[in-house]
């Protein structure tokens, strides 16, 4: 497996993640329907095709890719999933700039800069039913882990535990909050866009090796 992330390898894993929403999107709008507007599916759907265009006409380096990428993402209509997407994905760019690839610390550095980028736009915590769930146990995941495979690994697993453990939570923030008690026993859907995308970046770094 490599030891670091190059554009190469990172593009294969955006791929990754982008086919993993596709093929996921009609549960995420499932998921959605039951305290949102039932779009969140399709809005993910969009903001994964505009991240595939932005491959193919992004410059060919890897800060200037991730930063192409939330720029696109961050006005897809459909609630706060294009801003917080596209702030993840220009927060990595922000802490990569520079770099023509990634190791584990610097690609911890990166992920902790999205996970920043996007609790400064969002109050939500651990346990409010959103993205927040997924991320921050997926972030945390990639420290300490002895190489880039096992990092990834580690962090698709805390993310999709983290999707999980939102159906034991009421949902505290967006238009599901309304639902109150019946937003009880269905995984929150922003935070499974969280562990598809990561389950993604696993695969696409995965099948490169």
């Amino acid at each position: 497996m490599p030891d670091r992330i190059d554009y190469n390898i990172l593009v294969r894993m955006l791929h990754a993640a982008v086919q993993q929403v596709r093929d996921n999107h009609q549960n995420l709008s499932r998921l959605d329907s039951f305290g949102g507007d039932g779009d969140h599916g399709t809005t993910m759907l969009r903001a994964m095709e505009l991240l595939s265009k932005t491959i193919d006409s992004s410059p060919k380096q890897l800060p200037q890719l991730l930063h192409d990428i939330g720029w696109a993402i961050m006005g897809v209509d459909g609630g706060a999933a294009g801003p917080l997407f596209g702030t993840f994905f220009m927060s990595m760019s922000e802490a990569a700039a520079g770099k023509d690839s990634l190791d584990i610390p610097t690609l911890a550095t990166v992920f902790d800069s999205a996970l920043a980028g996007v609790q400064k736009r969002t109050k939500a915590q651990v346990g409010d039913k959103t993205m927040i769930d997924a991320l921050v146990p997926a972030v945390r995941a990639l420290r300490d882990a002895p190489d880039l495979a096992t990092a990834l690994q580690n962090a698709a697993a805390a993310a999709q535990s983290g999707a999980d453990s939102t159906k034991n939570f009421k949902a505290r923030f967006g238009r599901a909050k309304n639902a109150g008690d019946k937003s009880i026993g269905s995984p929150d859907p922003g935070a499974t866009s969280v562990a598809l995308i990561f389950r993604g970046f696993y695969q696409g770094f995965h099948s490169h090796g």
